[in-house]
Protein backbone atom coordinates (compact mmCIF):
# COMPACT_ATOMS: atom_id res chain seq x y z
CA UNK A 1 0.00 0.00 0.00
CA UNK A 2 3.00 2.75 0.82
CA UNK A 3 4.35 2.02 -2.75
CA UNK A 4 1.09 1.91 -3.84
CA UNK A 5 0.31 5.74 -2.64
CA UNK A 6 4.00 6.74 -3.32
CA UNK A 7 2.89 6.18 -7.16
CA UNK A 8 -0.31 7.98 -6.45
CA UNK A 9 1.54 10.87 -4.85
CA UNK A 10 3.75 11.63 -7.47
CA UNK A 11 1.16 11.43 -9.95
CA UNK A 12 -0.65 14.49 -8.05
CA UNK A 13 2.56 16.15 -7.08
CA UNK A 14 3.51 16.39 -11.11
CA UNK A 15 0.07 18.56 -11.47
CA UNK A 16 0.84 20.63 -8.71
CA UNK A 17 4.41 21.31 -9.71
CA UNK A 18 3.73 22.22 -13.53
CA UNK A 19 0.95 24.63 -11.68
CA UNK A 20 3.76 26.03 -8.90
CA UNK A 21 6.01 26.51 -11.93
CA UNK A 22 3.78 29.41 -13.32
CA UNK A 23 3.12 30.86 -9.73
CA UNK A 24 6.83 31.33 -9.14
CA UNK A 25 8.04 32.28 -12.03
CA UNK A 26 5.21 35.22 -12.26
CA UNK A 27 6.44 36.01 -8.68
CA UNK A 28 10.35 36.14 -9.82
CA UNK A 29 9.92 38.18 -12.60
CA UNK A 30 7.15 40.92 -11.28
CA UNK A 31 7.13 39.52 -7.19
CA UNK A 32 3.18 39.48 -8.26
CA UNK A 33 1.40 36.57 -6.36
CA UNK A 34 -1.08 35.61 -9.48
CA UNK A 35 -4.39 34.44 -7.89
CA UNK A 36 -6.22 33.62 -11.53
CA UNK A 37 -3.26 31.23 -12.36
CA UNK A 38 -5.56 28.56 -10.91
CA UNK A 39 -8.51 29.63 -13.17
CA UNK A 40 -6.03 29.31 -16.20
CA UNK A 41 -5.32 25.68 -15.13
CA UNK A 42 -9.01 25.65 -14.98
CA UNK A 43 -9.64 26.71 -18.32
CA UNK A 44 -7.63 24.12 -19.50
CA UNK A 45 -9.10 21.11 -18.03
CA UNK A 46 -12.50 22.76 -19.50
CA UNK A 47 -10.99 23.41 -23.18
CA UNK A 48 -9.32 19.80 -23.27
CA UNK A 49 -13.12 18.52 -22.98
CA UNK A 50 -14.14 20.79 -25.69
CA UNK A 51 -11.62 20.32 -28.28
CA UNK A 52 -11.68 16.53 -27.73
CA UNK A 53 -15.08 16.56 -27.97
CA UNK A 54 -15.23 18.30 -31.30
CA UNK A 55 -12.49 15.99 -32.49
CA UNK A 56 -14.78 13.15 -31.38
CA UNK A 57 -17.71 15.00 -33.60
CA UNK A 58 -15.64 14.89 -36.97
CA UNK A 59 -14.55 11.06 -36.54
CA UNK A 60 -10.77 11.83 -35.63
CA UNK A 61 -11.09 10.58 -32.13
CA UNK A 62 -12.51 6.85 -33.77
CA UNK A 63 -9.54 6.66 -36.77
CA UNK A 64 -7.02 8.04 -34.81
CA UNK A 65 -7.05 8.45 -31.00
CA UNK A 66 -3.31 9.48 -30.22
CA UNK A 67 -3.24 12.13 -32.92
CA UNK A 68 -6.44 13.41 -31.28
CA UNK A 69 -5.10 13.89 -27.97
CA UNK A 70 -1.50 15.55 -28.94
CA UNK A 71 -3.61 18.10 -31.29
CA UNK A 72 -5.95 18.78 -28.10
CA UNK A 73 -3.01 18.97 -26.10
CA UNK A 74 -1.21 21.22 -28.49
CA UNK A 75 -4.44 23.44 -28.93
CA UNK A 76 -5.08 23.95 -25.28
CA UNK A 77 -1.73 24.77 -24.38
CA UNK A 78 -2.29 27.59 -27.48
CA UNK A 79 -5.24 29.11 -26.17
CA UNK A 80 -4.55 28.93 -22.42
CA UNK A 81 -0.97 30.91 -23.37
CA UNK A 82 -3.65 33.26 -25.28
CA UNK A 83 -5.56 34.03 -22.00
CA UNK A 84 -2.91 34.50 -20.14
CA UNK A 85 -0.86 36.65 -22.60
CA UNK A 86 -4.36 38.80 -22.78
CA UNK A 87 -4.55 38.59 -18.67
CA UNK A 88 -1.14 40.27 -18.18
CA UNK A 89 -1.35 42.73 -21.09
CA UNK A 90 -5.09 43.96 -19.68
CA UNK A 91 -5.28 43.47 -15.48
CA UNK A 92 -1.42 43.50 -14.60
CA UNK A 93 0.59 45.95 -17.22
CA UNK A 94 -1.56 48.88 -16.58
CA UNK A 95 -1.02 48.63 -12.78
CA UNK A 96 2.79 48.22 -12.70
CA UNK A 97 3.81 51.34 -11.38
CA UNK A 98 0.50 51.56 -8.85
CA UNK A 99 1.10 50.12 -5.25
CA UNK A 100 1.81 46.15 -4.75
CA UNK A 101 -2.05 45.37 -3.52
CA UNK A 102 -3.34 47.00 -6.79
CA UNK A 103 -2.07 44.28 -9.24
CA UNK A 104 -2.83 41.09 -5.96
CA UNK A 105 -6.73 42.85 -6.06
CA UNK A 106 -6.52 42.46 -9.85
CA UNK A 107 -5.07 39.01 -9.84
CA UNK A 108 -8.29 38.29 -7.24
CA UNK A 109 -10.91 40.26 -9.35
CA UNK A 110 -9.40 38.22 -12.57
CA UNK A 111 -10.24 34.83 -10.99
CA UNK A 112 -13.38 35.83 -9.97
CA UNK A 113 -14.09 36.99 -13.92
CA UNK A 114 -12.96 33.40 -15.38
CA UNK A 115 -15.31 31.61 -12.73
CA UNK A 116 -18.35 33.30 -13.51
CA UNK A 117 -17.42 33.44 -16.81
CA UNK A 118 -17.04 29.32 -17.46
CA UNK A 119 -19.70 28.72 -15.05
CA UNK A 120 -22.23 30.84 -17.15
CA UNK A 121 -20.95 29.97 -20.83
CA UNK A 122 -20.45 25.86 -19.45
CA UNK A 123 -23.15 25.37 -16.79
CA UNK A 124 -22.27 24.95 -12.97
CA UNK A 125 -22.43 20.96 -12.79
CA UNK A 126 -19.42 18.69 -13.82
CA UNK A 127 -18.00 17.92 -17.14
CA UNK A 128 -17.21 14.65 -18.41
CA UNK A 129 -13.82 13.87 -19.84
CA UNK A 130 -14.48 10.98 -22.14
CA UNK A 131 -12.49 8.07 -21.24
CA UNK A 132 -8.87 7.23 -23.35
CA UNK A 133 -7.24 4.15 -20.93
CA UNK A 134 -9.84 3.99 -18.10
CA UNK A 135 -8.11 2.12 -15.33
CA UNK A 136 -6.06 -0.01 -17.77
CA UNK A 137 -2.17 -0.51 -16.76
CA UNK A 138 0.34 -2.76 -15.35
CA UNK A 139 1.08 -4.82 -11.78
CA UNK A 140 4.81 -4.57 -10.44
CA UNK A 141 5.03 -6.08 -7.23
CA UNK A 142 1.70 -5.71 -6.33
CA UNK A 143 1.51 -2.17 -7.48
CA UNK A 144 -0.72 -1.37 -9.85
CA UNK A 145 0.21 1.37 -12.52
CA UNK A 146 -2.18 2.93 -14.88
CA UNK A 147 -0.70 4.30 -18.23
CA UNK A 148 -2.35 7.41 -17.76
CA UNK A 149 -0.10 7.77 -14.35
CA UNK A 150 2.97 6.59 -16.50
CA UNK A 151 1.86 9.27 -18.91
CA UNK A 152 0.81 12.48 -16.46
CA UNK A 153 4.58 11.50 -14.81
CA UNK A 154 6.92 10.97 -17.75
CA UNK A 155 5.22 14.32 -19.41
CA UNK A 156 5.32 16.50 -16.38
CA UNK A 157 8.92 15.47 -15.49
CA UNK A 158 10.18 16.08 -19.13
CA UNK A 159 8.12 19.18 -19.23
CA UNK A 160 10.10 20.68 -16.28
CA UNK A 161 13.41 19.27 -17.59
CA UNK A 162 12.76 21.44 -20.54
CA UNK A 163 11.92 24.46 -18.80
CA UNK A 164 14.92 23.94 -16.68
CA UNK A 165 17.17 23.79 -19.75
CA UNK A 166 15.08 26.60 -21.34
CA UNK A 167 15.59 29.08 -18.31
CA UNK A 168 19.18 28.03 -18.00
CA UNK A 169 21.11 27.93 -21.42
CA UNK A 170 19.00 29.85 -23.98
CA UNK A 171 19.05 33.51 -24.39
CA UNK A 172 15.49 34.19 -23.16
CA UNK A 173 16.04 32.54 -20.26
CA UNK A 174 19.20 34.23 -19.41
CA UNK A 175 16.88 37.56 -19.51
CA UNK A 176 14.37 36.31 -18.08
CA UNK A 177 16.95 35.84 -14.85
CA UNK A 178 18.14 39.22 -15.70
CA UNK A 179 14.51 40.85 -15.57
CA UNK A 180 14.33 38.89 -12.41
CA UNK A 181 16.84 40.34 -10.83
CA UNK A 182 16.57 43.83 -11.45
CA UNK A 183 14.26 45.06 -14.03
CA UNK A 184 15.88 48.56 -14.47
CA UNK A 185 19.32 47.39 -15.59
CA UNK A 186 18.15 44.75 -17.78
CA UNK A 187 16.35 47.40 -19.40
CA UNK A 188 19.57 49.49 -19.78
CA UNK A 189 21.27 46.55 -21.30
CA UNK A 190 19.31 46.16 -24.18
CA UNK A 191 16.49 43.85 -22.82
CA UNK A 192 12.55 44.30 -23.73
CA UNK A 193 11.33 43.88 -19.94
CA UNK A 194 7.81 43.94 -21.38
CA UNK A 195 8.47 41.18 -24.15
CA UNK A 196 10.00 39.00 -21.11
CA UNK A 197 7.16 39.36 -18.86
CA UNK A 198 4.69 38.58 -21.72
CA UNK A 199 6.54 35.61 -22.05
CA UNK A 200 6.49 34.54 -18.58
CA UNK A 201 3.02 34.56 -18.31
CA UNK A 202 2.94 32.65 -22.19
CA UNK A 203 5.10 29.82 -20.63
CA UNK A 204 3.18 29.73 -17.27
CA UNK A 205 0.04 29.52 -18.28
CA UNK A 206 1.07 26.73 -21.31
CA UNK A 207 2.29 24.58 -18.25
CA UNK A 208 -0.96 25.11 -16.62
CA UNK A 209 -3.38 23.93 -19.21
CA UNK A 210 -0.98 20.80 -19.71
CA UNK A 211 -1.52 20.29 -16.11
CA UNK A 212 -5.05 21.06 -16.22
CA UNK A 213 -5.32 18.68 -19.53
CA UNK A 214 -3.94 15.95 -17.16
CA UNK A 215 -6.26 16.66 -14.35
CA UNK A 216 -9.08 16.38 -16.78
CA UNK A 217 -8.05 13.01 -18.64
CA UNK A 218 -7.20 11.29 -14.77
CA UNK A 219 -10.14 12.16 -12.72
CA UNK A 220 -12.48 12.38 -15.99
CA UNK A 221 -14.56 14.76 -14.26
CA UNK A 222 -13.94 18.82 -13.80
CA UNK A 223 -16.07 21.43 -12.79
CA UNK A 224 -15.27 25.52 -12.99
CA UNK A 225 -14.31 25.94 -9.05
CA UNK A 226 -11.60 23.18 -9.25
CA UNK A 227 -9.01 26.25 -10.16
CA UNK A 228 -9.43 27.92 -6.75
CA UNK A 229 -8.45 24.62 -4.67
CA UNK A 230 -5.61 23.17 -7.37
CA UNK A 231 -4.27 27.23 -6.93
CA UNK A 232 -3.94 27.11 -3.58
CA UNK A 233 -2.32 24.16 -3.28
CA UNK A 234 -0.25 24.55 -6.06
CA UNK A 235 1.00 28.08 -4.67
CA UNK A 236 1.64 26.40 -1.01
CA UNK A 237 3.80 24.13 -3.40
CA UNK A 238 5.68 26.93 -4.86
CA UNK A 239 6.20 28.51 -0.99
CA UNK A 240 7.05 25.05 0.52
CA UNK A 241 10.02 24.98 -2.25
CA UNK A 242 10.95 28.70 -2.02
CA UNK A 243 8.83 31.41 -4.18
CA UNK A 244 10.55 32.82 -6.82
CA UNK A 245 12.80 29.60 -6.80
CA UNK A 246 11.70 27.17 -10.44
CA UNK A 247 13.40 23.93 -9.20
CA UNK A 248 11.70 24.49 -5.65
CA UNK A 249 8.88 24.67 -7.15
CA UNK A 250 9.34 21.23 -9.11
CA UNK A 251 10.05 19.80 -5.32
CA UNK A 252 7.12 21.76 -3.43
CA UNK A 253 4.75 20.25 -5.79
CA UNK A 254 6.40 16.34 -5.85
CA UNK A 255 6.40 16.60 -2.58
CA UNK A 256 2.68 17.85 -1.83
CA UNK A 257 1.49 15.41 -3.88
CA UNK A 258 3.15 13.17 -1.65
CA UNK A 259 2.45 14.35 1.83
CA UNK A 260 -1.56 14.03 1.19
CA UNK A 261 -1.29 11.15 -1.06
CA UNK A 262 0.23 9.35 2.46
CA UNK A 263 -1.40 11.27 4.63
CA UNK A 264 -5.09 10.34 3.10
CA UNK A 265 -4.05 6.90 3.39
CA UNK A 266 -2.84 6.17 6.79
CA UNK A 267 -3.92 8.93 8.61
CA UNK A 268 -8.00 9.99 7.51
CA UNK A 269 -8.68 11.33 3.62
CA UNK A 270 -11.27 13.29 5.40
CA UNK A 271 -8.45 16.17 6.00
CA UNK A 272 -6.35 15.68 2.82
CA UNK A 273 -6.79 18.92 2.14
CA UNK A 274 -5.29 20.24 5.92
CA UNK A 275 -1.76 17.94 5.75
CA UNK A 276 0.02 20.08 3.08
CA UNK A 277 -1.03 23.32 5.17
CA UNK A 278 0.10 22.14 8.45
CA UNK A 279 3.70 20.92 6.95
CA UNK A 280 4.23 24.09 5.09
CA UNK A 281 3.11 26.18 8.69
CA UNK A 282 6.04 23.70 10.22
CA UNK A 283 8.21 24.28 7.51
CA UNK A 284 8.18 28.41 7.63
CA UNK A 285 8.76 28.43 11.27
CA UNK A 286 12.46 26.65 10.35
CA UNK A 287 12.87 27.98 7.41
CA UNK A 288 10.92 31.22 6.03
CA UNK A 289 12.49 31.53 2.98
CA UNK A 290 11.02 28.10 1.65
CA UNK A 291 13.23 24.69 1.44
CA UNK A 292 15.31 26.24 -1.53
CA UNK A 293 15.07 29.93 -1.07
CA UNK A 294 17.62 32.57 -0.85
CA UNK A 295 17.85 35.63 1.05
CA UNK A 296 18.71 36.87 -2.22
CA UNK A 297 17.70 39.18 -5.37
CA UNK A 298 17.88 36.34 -7.27
CA UNK A 299 14.49 34.84 -7.85
CA UNK A 300 15.01 32.37 -10.79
Amino acid sequence: MFFQQIINGLTLGSVYALIALGYTMVYGILELINFAHGEIYMLGAYLGIIILGFFTALGLTAYNMPIALVLTFILTVFFCASYGFTMEKLAYKPLRQAPKLSPLISAIGVSIFLQNYVMITQGATDKVFPSVAGNEGFTFADIHITYIQVAIITVSGLIMLLLHAFISRTRTGKAMRAVAQDKNMAALVGINTDNIISITFIIGSGLAAVAGMMVSVYYGLVNYSIGYSAGIKAFTAAVLGGIGNIPGAMFGGILLGLIESLGAAYISSEYKDAYAFVILILILLVKPTGLFGKESEEKI
